[in-house]
């Protein structure tokens, strides 16, 4: 660096660090002026990338958060759908083999909550969501 690029600073060390930079110094090819130099630099340097995971920190904490609920919420569903299937398998008996009319009739239901489905979907509308939220 040239002279004219650089600015004078007095400062102030304890005698610890004081000797410690004294010691540093006397290898050849270093200065006391590039040993405090490169240590400002790497740690001004440290501080910046500090703020930044600071400033980022938060927003990925708050996507963390909210991807927790969603797994949670996922699981609850999964949960409760397993649950009625269980319930549903467990009170209702199966039906004859020849009963024609009622698979039918249960094909046509099926086909009806899909529609159904699909319509919720479509508009936006959940069910387990509170009335006044919709």
């Amino acid at each position: 660096m040239a002279r004219s690029d650089q600015v004078r600073h007095q400062l102030f060390l304890p005698k610890e660090v004081s000797d410690r930079l004294e010691a540093l110094a006397r290898a050849p090819g270093t200065s006391k002026s590039r040993i405090l130099t490169e240590a400002l630099t790497a740690w001004l340097d440290r501080k910046g990338v500090d703020e930044l995971e600071l400033r980022f920190a938060r927003r990925l904490d708050r996507l963390s958060n909210q991807l927790a609920r969603i797994e949670r919420d996922g699981h609850v569903q999964l949960e409760s759908l397993a649950l009625f299937i269980r319930y549903m398998l467990t009170v209702n008996a199966p039906l004859p083999e020849g009963d024609e009319a009622a698979r039918a009739l249960g094909r046509d239901r099926f086909a009806a909550f899909v529609q159904r489905v699909g319509q919720q979907l479509a508009g936006g509308r959940l069910t387990l969501r509170p009335e006044e939220a919709q």
